[in-house]
This record gives structure tokens, C-alpha cells and sequence, in this order.
């Protein structure tokens, strides 16, 4: 099955997963979104508010500061997949429960498996603990480790630097240096470089300037 599909089946199956009790508060949830030959895969912690409302991930003020650390590391959302350790919100965005995290880890690793991704970024420190357990995130930040069959990069979540401000410069420093280590763990894995997506905004600029 092409990758397209398989992630499209995954976010059907999340649409209606009853797995845990955060269902029974969902308006919507979020599977995830992005190109199924992303390079790079950002795995934050859960829905939020907005998040909730709209069925998309980081849409609210965090989803805005991603887009300009995005853009610090010349990318942009048509170039990775996003999504989260949990796919439903967790209650007044409250830490989401171990039994949470088992219920949506299935489908993760789906995703992660389909996509194939040479980095994945974590964002805060939920979702570092699944690929690097009982570590402060404040110590290995931004730092590119080996897990399995690629390379893992924890960061803090863009969340993080709206509440405590002087966090803001290490969190421009870690994307700032995205291109280069990807670089590297192109090298590292043998892999070519995809080709960048066109986001879906400079396809409308393209399309009206024919008028």
C-alpha cells in the first residue's frame, strides 16, 4: 500500500479509536499531518485547545512560533509531518497518562514506520522519554543521537519559550542548526536529499499571478 494511503487509513482509524478514556472529550482528533516522504518528523506531546477544535496539529500560539522556527531552519509544514505522543487532548492540557501514551503508541509507530524518516525531532519532554527515557531534556537539547534506524533530535517544545521567554535563543539555536544535521544523517543513513514540497500558499501565488 503507498505510503499516502497507509497514513491516510491511520488517521481513520485514530478518527474513531476509543482506546482510552481521552475520547470521551474529543471534539476532534489530531492523527497528524505532512508528506509521506518527509525527511524530518516533529512528535510534540498532545492536542491542545485549538488543536482540538480544528483537527490539526500546532495551530494555536505554539503552532505560530513553529512556523518561525521552521522558517529558522529554511524549512516549511509542506517539508515534514507533525503530530503528537497522543492524538486526543488531555484535559485542560494536563500530561498525558501512561495508559494515554500506550494507547497512541500503535499508531505512532505506524507512522513513524511508514514515513521513514532520517530525523525525528521531539518536542518537550514527553515526548523525548519515548526514545531516551529518564534524561533532562536541558542536557541534551538540540544534540543529534543514533535510535534504531535513525537519528533523534530532542528540543524543547516551541510551548516552552512562550511561558519562559529566556528559553527562546537555545530554541532558535537548535533549529538553526537542522539543515546542517540533516546533513549529516543523510551521510550517516545513505540517503538522498527529497525534494521540497511547494507549500500550498506559494502554489496560490503562483496560480493568481496568471491573471
Amino acid at each position: 500500500m503507498p505510503a499516502e494511503q497507509t497514513l491516510a487509513r491511520i488517521a481513520k482509524e485514530v478518527e474513531v479509536c476509543t482506546k482510552c478514556a481521552l475520547h470521551e472529550s474529543r471534539k476532534k482528533s489530531v492523527a497528524g499531518e505532512g508528506p509521506a516522504d518527509a525527511e524530518i518528523m516533529f512528535i510534540g506531546e498532545g492536542p491542545g485547545f485549538h488543536e482540538n477544535e480544528q483537527g490539526r496539529p500546532f495551530v494555536g500560539a505554539s503552532g505560530k512560533f513553529l512556523d518561525q522556527l521552521l522558517a529558522q531552519a529554511e524549512l516549511t509544514r509542506a517539508d515534514v509531518f507533525i503530530c503528537n505522543v497522543v492524538k486526543c487532548r488531555p484535559p485542560e492540557n494536563r500530561d498525558p497518562q501512561p495508559e494515554e501514551l500506550s494507547a497512541c503508541d500503535e499508531y505512532l509507530q505506524r507512522q513513524i514506520e511508514t514515513i521513514n524518516p532520517s530525523i525525528i525531532v521531539t518536542l518537550g519532554r514527553i515526548s523525548m522519554g519515548k526514545f531516551f527515557g529518564n534524561v533532562k531534556i536541558s542536557a541534551v537539547h538540540g544534540q543529534m543521537q543514533k535510535v534504531g534506524e535513525r537519528f533523534v533530535i530532542p528540543m524543547f517544545h516551541p510551548a516552552a519559550a512562550l511561558h519562559q521567554p529566556p528559553l527562546k535563543p537555545s530554541i532558535l539555536a537548535d533549529f538553526a542548526k537542522l539543515p546542517s544535521q540533516l546533513d549529516e544523517a543523510r551521510n550517516a543513513l545513505g540517503r538522498k536529499a527529497v525534494k521540497k514540497k511547494e507549500s500550498s500558499l506559494k502554489r496560490k501565488e503562483k496560480q493568481m499571478s496568471l491573471f
